[in-house]
This record gives structure tokens, C-alpha cells and sequence, in this order.
């Protein structure tokens, strides 16, 4: 009789658990290409929120190349992401980095930063923090326009060693109670500008069609 009733609820929860699996498959099905359309979208608004649609006529998403492996210590990163490069009639006019500042308050700060080919900044955002709501948060664009400070901005102006926040001697605000989160972005996107100047002609000059160029 034990046994029985042991082989039944069994077979009910095996029919449960293949019922269950079934219906996750199916819904991964039908919504995988909902959510890949969504990511590409968001990945596609942060890239032309940097170097606006009227500025290039190339795919920002699709004209990449990988980070080159001698950045990646610089720029935070534990593997190649990939570079986007923004064209008008075929030259390089602009290129996004991907970073991370790992010395936020919370943590890493995944950022990108648009970077003109006169070595001046196209843009920054954050794409992801784990920083204090109401204050470290201010990196965000929806929160605040901190950010946005740095459009322009080169290593040469301001000079590099005014490229920190002002309660460091730099020329870059902090926020009120939280100086931590500014200064992580700012020394960053600092070391980004770097790395690009140091690595221009790789990232500039390179052919589209020039496959892998892991600048080793």
C-alpha cells in the first residue's frame, strides 16, 4: 500500500516537473526574440545618446571592434567587450569604450565613454551601479545631469592632473555627502581618454573589414 502510494505521487510529480519544464521552454521561445529587440533597442539608445544618428552614417551597433587585450587592465575589464566605432563617409569620427570604475561606493560602475576622434569626450553613461539611492545614484542621467560635465572635456582641458574632483584639487564637482561615486566616474573616464590616446591609431585608423584586432 506504502508503496503505491509512494510510485503515484511520483509519477504526479514527474508530470508536474515535465508540465513545468514545458512551459518555461515554450515561454523562452516566445519571448527571446521580444527581449533580444529590447536589449539591441537599449544598447542602440545609450550608443546614439553619445554620437547622435546625424553625426555618422555607419551602424554603431555593428561596426565594432574588440577591446584591444593591452587596455583591458585599465579599463577595468576582466575580458574584451566590444568597441563601437561611428563613421561619416568611412572615417572614424568617434569611438565608445566600455569600463568599469571598480572603486565606487557600492562597488563596480560599469560605464561608456564616447570618445571624438580629437580625443575630446562624446559622452558618458552609466549602465550599471549598485551606488546609494538619492545620492551616489546622481551618475544617472534620469537622476541628475552630473554626468553630462564631461562632454567636451579632454586630457588636455582640463589638464590631467585637475582630472579628479574638486575636494581632490580637481576641476569636477562631487555630489553633496557623497564624494566616493564622482570620484571612481571621474578617474575612470580619465583613464579611458588614456588609453584611447595611447591606442588611437589602432582604434581610428583600422579597417572595418579588418577582422580581430586584439592589439597584441
Amino acid at each position: 500500500m506504502l508503496g503505491k502510494s509512494i510510485s503515484k505521487n511520483s509519477l504526479l510529480l514527474g508530470l508536474f516537473a515535465l508540465v513545468t519544464a514545458g512551459v518555461l521552454a515554450v515561454t523562452n521561445v516566445g519571448t527571446r526574440d521580444r527581449i533580444a529587440d529590447a536589449q539591441r533597442a537599449a544598447a542602440e539608445k545609450a550608443l546614439y545618446e553619445l554620437v547622435p544618428a546625424s553625426r555618422v552614417d555607419n551602424d554603431l551597433l555593428t561596426d565594432t571592434l574588440p577591446t584591444p587585450e593591452a587596455m583591458l587592465p585599465a579599463l577595468g575589464l576582466d575580458s574584451a567587450e566590444e568597441i563601437h566605432r561611428a563613421r561619416n563617409d568611412g572615417k572614424v569620427i568617434a569611438v565608445i569604450v566600455p569600463a568599469v570604475a571598480p572603486d565606487g561606493y557600492s562597488g563596480d560602475i560599469r560605464i561608456i565613454v564616447g570618445v571624438n576622434r580629437d580625443g575630446s569626450v562624446a559622452g558618458v553613461r552609466a549602465l550599471a551601479h549598485k551606488e546609494t539611492p538619492g545620492l551616489g545614484d546622481k551618475i544617472d542621467t534620469a537622476k541628475s545631469d552630473w554626468i553630462l560635465g564631461f562632454n567636451g572635456k579632454s586630457l588636455g582641458e582640463p589638464p590631467v592632473e585637475q582630472w579628479q574632483v574638486r575636494k581632490d584639487g580637481g576641476v569636477f564637482d562631487q555630489f553633496t555627502g557623497a564624494t566616493i561615486t564622482p570620484r571612481a566616474v571621474t578617474g575612470q573616464v580619465k583613464r579611458v581618454l588614456q588609453q584611447v590616446a595611447e591606442h588611437r591609431t589602432l582604434l581610428f585608423e583600422l579597417p572595418a573589414d579588418a577582422g580581430d584586432s586584439n592589439g597584441r
